[in-house]
């Protein structure tokens, strides 16, 4: 099964910025999962005092929804697509955010150094060339007791869930992303899903990175089964999840 990588895959969400924003709001529930996903994480007193990355910002829908679940905290926004990070800092941000372009593997090298109280990835892990590296990256930035919120689109193993997926790409999203211009993007979308982790095989990825606490938490409606975050912390500590 192929996919896009690298800096081929940059290249398209470079392409595709223009029109990113406006196709993921046609997708229900989008900017209401995200939120959910980080409030899971369960940041204390609206994150005053808590340094918080978004790791795959984009266009910043994931860097609002962690401020909407931590307006107080300082967060470092990061994304390998410069396209889509001009979009993200286009927008009005207070102060306490910041955003950086660099690629997941090579975050150091940015400048973009621990430790962190909470991590936060959305729709990153199954364009990454070596998620394992990165996971064990990610456990190293962030500080003791410090927390990790992945929101995925990792199927559940079901059949079910996965011809939904099937039928909603190749009817709704491929379509879609062929008319804004975009078509090799979201035929990527629908293969790097496919051939990526069920949701029950990235928590076990993330336990084998030295995650403890791991648990996997479910999107409602109908992306229930083919939408997770997967929560875990950096030493097995953690509150429970809602």
């Amino acid at each position: 099964m192929t996919v896009l990588r690298d800096d081929t895959l940059s290249a398209a969400f470079d392409h595709a910025a223009r029109t990113y924003d406006r196709l993921v709001a046609a997708n229900p529930g989008y900017h209401a999962h995200l939120r959910r996903s980080a409030r899971r994480l369960r940041l204390p007193d609206g994150g005053a005092g808590l340094r918080l990355l978004d790791l795959g910002c984009g266009t910043g829908a994931s860097t609002a929804a962690l401020r909407s679940a931590a307006p107080l905290a300082e967060i470092v926004a990061v994304d390998a697509s410069a396209g889509m990070l001009e979009r993200a800092a286009a927008k009005p941000w207070p102060p306490s955010v910041t955003f950086v372009h660099a690629p997941a593997e090579r975050l150091a090298q940015a400048g973009v150094e621990g430790p962190f109280d909470a991590v936060f990835a959305a729709y990153l892990f199954r364009n990454l060339a070596d998620p394992d590296a990165v996971l064990a990256a990610v456990r190293a930035l962030l500080a003791p007791h410090g927390r990790l919120a992945v929101h995925e689109y990792t199927l559940s193993g079901r059949l079910t869930d996965r011809l939904v997926w099937t039928a909603v790409c190749k009817a709704v999203v491929q379509p879609a992303g062929a008319l804004s211009g975009d078509g090799a993007l979201y035929r990527h979308l629908f293969r790097s899903v496919s051939g990526f982790d069920t949701a029950a095989a990235f928590a076990e990825r993330t336990r084998k990175a030295g995650f403890g606490h791991v648990r996997v938490l479910p999107m409602p409606g109908w992306q229930t089964g083919i939408v997770h975050t997967v929560l875990a912390s950096a030493d097995g500590s953690g509150g429970t999840a809602r």
